[in-house]
């Protein structure tokens, strides 16, 4: 069984915790694409305009007898109007609010496909094509303290110790303007994704950790395949405490 060294706010090793069979798996990225691609689907929300748009126009035809096409046009003028082949007129298939653009996944792919994405987090190659900065040894494994850390003084020092804070560094100076019109529609930025820290519990790191750029922490119980591998890419730098570790033992069967 694979082992790993646990370092505590220090950066120190202080222990050898032995690790589950989980990082073991077999790298599936075309599962873990699947599930990531669902995940996004599902919280999509309905959109498309409402039934009659388009049609509430004052626009008649003209009949035959004027030389022109027979087609609807506004009665205050000749421009054409409600007819989706005239420019001016509505949409002839707009998106429907009623489709489903939900997508399923089979029960064990997607948890293969979450311990797939377990594994490639103690993968160096897989981390260090993500664009991941980091030092030391891959998997991470911190000591239980860190989930009590309660200031982000804190948790930035812890970082520093470990040799990870450089990784922070980079996510914050990645923010670019995007692209399209989205920039007008309240997501000027995107932002590139840096640590993701599993705990065992809840706990008061979850607020320490939430203002520096990229991070994220979530329990061992509510990991899923997108935050292991954002944009469908595994292989997140990820810091697991010892109690995560436990938790581990056994789950996504």
């Amino acid at each position: 069984m694979a082992t790993a060294k646990t370092i505590d706010l220090s950066g120190n090793v202080v222990r050898d915790i032995e690790l589950p069979a989980v990082f073991d798996e077999d790298y599936r990225p075309d599962l873990i694409k699947k599930a990531v691609l669902a995940a996004q689907a599902n919280r999509m929300q309905p959109y498309g305009p409402r039934l009659y748009s388009g049609m509430d126009t004052s626009a008649r035809s003209w009949g035959s007898g004027r030389g022109v096409a027979q087609i609807p046009r506004l009665t205050n003028g000749s421009r054409a109007a409600r007819v989706p082949h005239a420019t001016g007129g509505r949409r002839a298939h707009p998106p429907k609010p009623e489709t489903d653009r939900s997508e399923k996944v089979n029960t064990k792919e997607r948890r293969y496909a979450i311990r797939s994405a377990i594994a490639a987090t103690a993968d160096p190659t897989l981390v260090s094509l993500r664009g991941h900065v980091y030092e030391g040894e891959l998997p991470i494994v911190a000591d239980n303290a860190i989930e009590a850390l309660e200031k982000t003084k804190q948790v930035i020092d812890f970082l520093e110790a470990a040799g990870l804070y450089d990784d922070v560094i980079r996510a914050k100076e990645g923010r670019n303007i995007r692209a399209g019109r989205g920039k007008l529609r309240g997501r000027k930025y995107k932002h590139k994704k840096s640590i993701l820290i599993v705990t065992g519990e809840d706990a008061s790191l979850t607020k320490a950790a939430r203002n520096l750029s990229g991070v994220d922490v979530v329990t061992a119980d509510k990991l899923n395949t997108e935050m292991l591998a954002p944009g469908t890419h595994a292989g997140r730098l990820t810091i697991w405490t010892e109690s995560a570790i436990e938790k581990l033992e056994g789950a996504f069967q």
